[in-house]
């Protein structure tokens, strides 16, 4: 399976011979075929046909083929970060991310000054306008992460950018992205908090508690006006106490909340990874990368954010000590999150695929191994280990072939 066949694409792609997660069944001996960039057909070995004018890549049902991997919340990779302002820079975080099995990818913000994050979000519309033929990943949109947030839960994000939630402001960077804000991670405790959430949920944007300091009264009052993510989940939050749950008990405790997880065995223990999943369920939960520049590079010293970030050991921290986002392949969370919690292949289609292009209005597209979908396909060999990704029916990675 060496062969490099992205330059030899006839009329149809076919994989044959795999395990398929189809949207509703389990296919433990098909094929797929991918006409035009979308999933044109799915069955059983059984009823296979091809043409001479045809691709076929036959491997075993050893592998397993999944939908792609949708990261809502990943700030950069090899190098590059969405806030470099700059459409090479995102160029390269889409074209990196097939090698882990993402397809679809939210480029992440993170708190700056005004006119930083205005800068990032013109770039992020204007990389959407040059590069609607990629071949990498598609960026499906943006996560907006600060600087509505509190400074008592900043974690990496830096203090003095912080900002109290202001609508027009966020209607203006709306604008400015051309709409492409799927996400703002914000602390509804905070002046203005509450009435910015019921404004800006309105008009289809996710509202996520992250960075928050909030009790669980207000946040029960956050759900109330439409509040249903949650940003990272244990991290830069109150955490849970049994006489004031907080932001993570109230996430744990109300099926209205989806919550983003960083399953890098760094930022949450995994016994707490495996409670959570016995508590909330593949249904509510979302695998994230949380990834800064340095995913991909290997240990040393980067910036996030104009701040310095040392990555050593696996962890990428601030100087005083503070997790600055993580190195994790989305793939690696995936193997992480079947070790700490046992759970099974289509339980990772929906943390991994399904709940993330629901909660961010691409699922009609992408998602699900459906006919009439993008073909934003993942291949996964016995280990869990990447063995060829597809975005929108494009190979965009394959096992010991150079890019």
């Amino acid at each position: 399976m060496k062969k490099d066949v992205r330059e030899a694409m006839k009329e149809n792609l076919f994989i044959t011979n795999v395990e398929i997660y189809e949207e509703m069944n389990l296919i433990t001996n098909g094929f797929i075929r991918i006409h035009d960039g979308k999933i044109a057909e799915v069955g059983s070995m059984d009823a296979f046909k091809y043409a001479e004018t045809d691709t076929v890549l036959d491997y075993t049902n050893e592998y397993s083929l999944l939908p792609g991997f949708v990261d809502i919340h990943i700030h950069g990779a090899n190098g590059a970060d969405t806030m470099d302002s700059s459409v090479e820079s995102l160029r390269v975080i889409a074209e990196y991310l097939p090698s882990e099995g993402t397809t679809s990818f939210l480029a992440t913000t993170i708190t700056q000054s005004e006119e930083l994050i205005e800068e990032a979000l013109k770039q992020t519309a204007l990389y959407k306008e040059v590069n609607a033929s990629n071949l990498g990943a598609d960026m499906a949109g943006v996560h907006l992460e600060g600087p509505f947030i509190s400074d008592k839960r900043a974690g990496a994000q830096p203090l003095h950018h912080i900002k109290e939630p202001d609508i027009e402001l966020f209607n203006q960077w709306q604008e400015c992205s051309n709409h492409q804000i799927k996400i703002v991670t914000m602390a509804p405790e905070e002046t203005n908090g509450l009435a910015f959430l019921e404004e800006v949920q309105k008009n289809g944007t996710v509202v996520s508690i992250g960075h928050s300091d909030a009790t669980y009264p207000v946040i029960v009052e956050a759900i109330d006006k439409g509040l249903s993510h949650v940003t990272h989940l244990y991290n830069g939050m109150r955490g849970l106490h049994h006489r004031e749950p907080g932001v993570a008990g109230a996430a744990i405790a109300h099926s209205e909340l989806m919550v983003e997880m960083i399953v890098d065995g760094v930022h949450i223990h995994p016994t707490v990874v495996k409670s959570t999943y016995r508590a909330k369920g593949a249904d509510e939960i979302i695998l994230i990368t949380d990834a800064m520049r340095a995913k991909g590079l290997g240990e040393g010293t980067y910036d996030l954010g104009g701040q310095e970030v040392k990555v050593e050991n696996g962890k990428a921290l601030l100087a005083d000590g503070t997790l600055a986002g993580s190195i994790v392949k989305m793939d690696e969370a995936v193997r992480n999150m079947i070790a700490y919690t046992g759970c099974s292949l289509r339980d990772i289609t929906k943390m991994t695929a399904v709940n993330p292009a629901k909660q961010t209005g691409i699922w009609d597209n992408t998602g699900s191994i459906t006919v009439g979908k993008d073909a934003d396909l993942v291949l996964i060999d016995k280990h869990n280990q990447v063995v060829l990704t597809i975005c929108k029916g494009h190979i965009a990675f394959q096992e010991g072939v150079e890019s």
